[in-house]
């Protein structure tokens, strides 16, 4: 076996992992060319086998083991992509696995966990303390423990996804790439640099979990407080200190983003791309609008696809309400035959489409001065939500913006 992190391990990886991956041949997006003023291409790994690029680093790693540590079960902890990238692994390879997942891991991720052979304990409410759980169950029992980030080995074979990047866009001049643990990011940025020290590898991390920001200031990996993100996949508390050196060393910069920003990248994903992407893996989306527009080809690695219908259905209603494709007025009427038409025709004027009303004759005591009347409006945008508005006003509706609830 090779020393990792070289590009002899590199290409050994990628010759194994082609024995259970899937080509995701990378995708020119045309909006967000146009929207950030540079070249951007798409890395599908939400397309991949188990539906994220762990399965990558899980296989590798599993396919470098001896039969005794086979033999001996193996355990890992994961808030979910890494969970079915070894349970797929270890039922390829004969062996038992078994994973230790937060409580607060998405229903979805659990059941394809054990769809692919795999006993799932729940335990903790974030990735590290599921970790911790995970070591102590491996001590205690003997199994083979299998890190989801910390590991050379694991991230040589995350690093592929650089490979058949430059193969397919030699010229490519800046990758974005999604920091957790750090196992994807080391693996990536490191071939990167030995292919070519030129190109420009920056990571990108949830504001709400910000290990490596934390990391890179201190010197060294540091434990966070807590993780408050919907980027469920990167919610670690520290990153780890096996793959920070190359880190510190291969990554031009690194961008965190916000919640709120991972929320209208869901939607312009689905609408302008037909894809669901999870919350992790529209970081590197987030991130595109940071860079300055330099007409640069630049590579945006979408890291899985297994988000669950509760989250799906909470992000698209959140992006619509905070891109004015959603919005609720209030306006107060006078009780009176022929005034709900009165609303309803003027926002029918501006080619509003009404989805919910509410009608209020308590708001207060002397019905005849004012009723409530709220309603839910679909919009093109922020300038025809402003235009529906405006309408209204001049109508002497006098409407107010109220907090839209669906």
């Amino acid at each position: 076996m090779p020393d990792m992190l070289t590009l002899n391990a590199f290409e050994l990886a990628s010759e194994k992992v082609k024995e259970v991956t899937q080509k995701t041949e990378l995708v020119e997006s045309p909006y967000f060319s146009q929207a950030t003023g540079n070249r951007v291409f798409l890395k599908p790994e939400n397309m991949q086998r188990t539906g994220a690029y762990k399965v990558r680093g899980a296989y590798f790693k599993i396919s470098t083991l001896s039969a005794e540590e086979l033999d001996r079960g193996l355990i890992t902890a994961s808030a979910g992509n890494h969970a079915q990238g070894v349970a797929y692994a270890a039922s390829r390879a004969g062996a038992r696995s078994i994973v230790v997942m937060p409580t607060t891991t998405p229903l979805i991720k659990v059941e394809r966990t054990k769809g692919y052979g795999a006993e799932v304990v729940l335990h903790g409410d974030v990735y590290d303390e599921a970790c911790d759980y995970a070591l102590e169950l491996a001590a205690e029992h003997g199994y083979t423990f299998v890190h989801p980030f910390n590991d050379p080995v694991l991230a040589t074979g995350q690093g592929t996804i650089a490979m058949e990047i430059v193969q397919e866009l030699p010229l490519v001049d800046t990758i974005l790439v999604p920091v957790g643990g750090g196992g994807l990011a080391c693996g990536v940025s490191t071939f990167a640099k030995l292919y070519n020290p030129k190109i420009r590898v920056i990571g990108v991390e949830p504001a709400g979990a910000p290990s490596l920001t934390a990391a890179l200031e201190a010197g060294h990996p540091v434990r966070l407080p807590a993780a408050n993100t919907i980027a469920d996949g990167t919610a670690v508390l520290e990153v780890g200190d096996r793959v920070f050196p190359y880190l510190r060393e291969n990554l031009d910069d690194v961008i965190t983003v916000p919640d709120e920003e991972l929320i209208v990248a869901f939607l312009d994903m689905v609408e302008n791309h037909k894809m669901i992407v999870e919350n992790s893996g529209l970081l590197t989306v987030a991130a595109l609008k940071h860079l300055p527009a330099e007409n640069r080809r630049v590579a945006a690695i979408l890291s899985g696809g297994n988000m669950d219908v509760i989250t799906m259905s909470s992000v698209v209603q959140h992006g619509l309400i905070m891109r004015d494709r959603i919005f609720t007025v209030s306006v107060l009427l006078p009780d009176r035959p022929g005034m709900l038409v009165r609303v309803a025709q003027v926002i029918a004027e501006q080619n509003g489409n009404v989805i919910k009303l509410e009608h209020n004759q308590f708001v207060s005591t002397n019905r005849n001065a004012a009723v409530e009347l709220r309603v839910t409006i679909e919009a093109y945008g922020t300038e025809h939500k402003e235009q529906i508005v405006g309408a209204l006003e001049a109508a002497g509706l006098s409407p107010s913006i109220v907090q839209t609830s669906l």
